[in-house]
């Protein structure tokens, strides 16, 4: 299954259904408005698919002619090109390179090569027991070490030191990711939950490219596995009652605005 063909899926996936973190009424919106993707989320993915798929690199990506679009030949130019690649993602030059040098790094590194011998890019589709909701994941790489499977995510940051890559895992719901994904891998595959893992493979994208293996212990999966028991039973009550809220809650109540207390001089 292609990534467009999986994108197509109306089951709800893990980017989809992390919207609900915000409100009801924002997650309705993206849903009903797709955005374009974003530099980041391109270099992202033109990442993962060197690393995980190079031998279809071309058939999703194409990097973007050198040519003078100032003058009336390159903007010819670029727009047969743009034309000619209408279903693929343009990259430039320098982001190309860039990415080709995090995959270097990525493969050069021992422990990453091992972790990534295993079934790549595999789609995983299941039920919600509790709710009945379609649900859907796209994991990078699901290895076997021993009697243990390991679920391996790519994530590119701008620092991979532990510190930093958790405080990124909190803002962009990474806890979430793994709780979500471990679900799917035990719903879908029938795996049991103790001969699960799931390690974070973090890419920096600045020069030398550091990387960093980080396992989500129990308690990061735990948070994760909450959040995805309490976004998908948000999601399924609205979509039952219709009623996509936003900030002021389901039933349209005044928020208390209260001083923290580092402002509230407290010690």
């Amino acid at each position: 299954m292609t990534e467009k063909e999986y994108r197509r899926h109306p089951a709800i996936s893990r980017s989809e259904l992390f919207k609900m973190s915000e409100t009801p009424e924002k997650f309705k919106y993206f849903q009903e408005n797709p955005q374009p993707q974003t530099p980041t989320l391109a270099l992202g993915s033109f990442l993962h698919k060197l690393v995980l798929e190079p031998d279809t690199l071309w058939d999703e990506f194409c990097i973007v002619p050198n040519v003078d679009r100032r003058t009336k030949s390159g903007k010819q130019a670029f727009e047969a090109f743009v034309a000619e690649n209408v279903d693929k993602t343009i990259m430039t030059e320098y982001e190309a390179s860039v990415a080709k040098e995090m995959a270097n790094a990525i493969n050069r590194n021992p422990l990453s090569r091992r972790l990534l011998q295993g079934e790549h890019e595999k789609p995983l589709f299941w039920t919600d027991e509790a709710t009945g909701e379609e649900c859907k994941c796209r994991i990078d790489c699901l290895a076997k070490l021993d009697d243990t499977y390991i679920v391996v995510d790519i994530k590119t940051t701008d620092n991979a030191s532990n510190a930093s890559f958790m405080r990124s895992a909190m803002k962009y719901g990474y806890h979430f990711q793994a709780g979500m994904y471990l679900e799917g891998v035990h719903k879908a595959l029938g795996i049991p939950m103790e001969k699960l893992m799931f390690v974070f493979i973090a890419v920096e994208k600045q020069a030398p490219y550091a990387v960093n293996i980080l396992q989500a212990d129990e308690l990061f999966v735990q948070r994760g596995q909450d959040l995805y028991r309490q976004y998908i039973t948000q999601y399924h009550d609205c979509k039952v009652s219709g009623n996509w809220y936003g900030y002021t809650g389901p039933n349209n109540e005044i928020n208390g605005l209260t001083l923290p207390g580092w402002a509230a001089g407290e010690e």
